[in-house]
């Protein structure tokens, strides 16, 4: 698939130069995994971008689904997702909607105290097309792959103190549509985490965002500042064995 897209590329690559587009961003999130049983969990989250720091619109999304817990460290979830992604192009103001289902895997494991998470999530996306600032009542459809690998390292003995926060996620797709960019987007981040509660803690750092567009030549690179929550409450009584 990967060398497909490459050998379609090359015809637009060799004519046209890469155009990178440099942005600021600014990404917020809250993300929940409620626990109801010692199995099942209900996730959440909701998140907002902005371009240009806070002046401009990228987009919002919320995800629900239900997660699977095979295990402390080994997790499946089925879910759902739409997002309000805004128009990038000056004087347009139609908003594109995606609807999104997607499937999860989620592994965690410990290495001399640092937490490794590992997580493969696949999307289906039906993202409506917009042309002249209208939608054009077609929808475009891709099958995205992604992978993130994330490390949470100590760097004081003292829990309550911040660790440092390390990742990145790997974004491919295809479909019919998909002829110049099978690769969709990198997406790295460094940055702190912070523990507030037993069930609440942070992330807060620099992201940047790498990302193909359409064309095959076009590119975004997004300095990104991003604060993301994260609350994992359990809504059951443990029973002591």
């Amino acid at each position: 698939m990967v060398v497909m897209g490459l050998i379609c590329t090359l015809p637009i690559t060799a004519q046209t130069s890469r155009q990178v587009n440099y942005q600021t961003q600014t990404w917020f999130s809250v993300n929940t995994t409620s626990q109801v049983s010692y199995h099942w969990a209900i996730i959440a989250d909701a998140h907002i971008r902005k371009n240009n720091f806070l002046a401009q619109s990228s987009f919002e999304f919320v995800r629900t689904a239900i997660q699977y817990n095979v295990d402390k460290n080994l997790s499946v979830a089925l879910g759902y997702g739409h997002m309000w992604l805004h128009p990038s192009t000056p004087g347009w103001s139609t908003i594109s909607n995606e609807d999104r289902i997607y499937q999860q895997l989620l592994l965690l494991s410990e290495f001399h105290k640092v937490s490794i998470l590992q997580r493969f999530r696949n999307e289906q996306r039906w993202q409506q097309k917009i042309s002249g600032d209208k939608f054009t009542g077609g929808h475009r459809f891709t099958d995205r792959f992604r992978y993130l690998l994330s490390f949470t390292i100590p760097v004081f003995k003292n829990d309550k103190l911040p660790a440092f926060s390390l990742s990145d996620e790997i974004l491919l797709q295809a479909g019919k549509e998909v002829m110049f960019n099978p690769f969709d987007q990198n997406r790295f981040f460094a940055g702190i985490r912070q523990k507030l509660t037993k069930d609440l803690n942070f992330d807060t750092g620099y992201m940047v965002v790498y990302q193909q567009k359409y064309s095959g030549y076009q590119y975004d690179l997004n300095n990104t500042y991003r604060l993301f929550f994260y609350y994992t409450p359990t809504l059951y009584k443990k029973h002591k064995a």
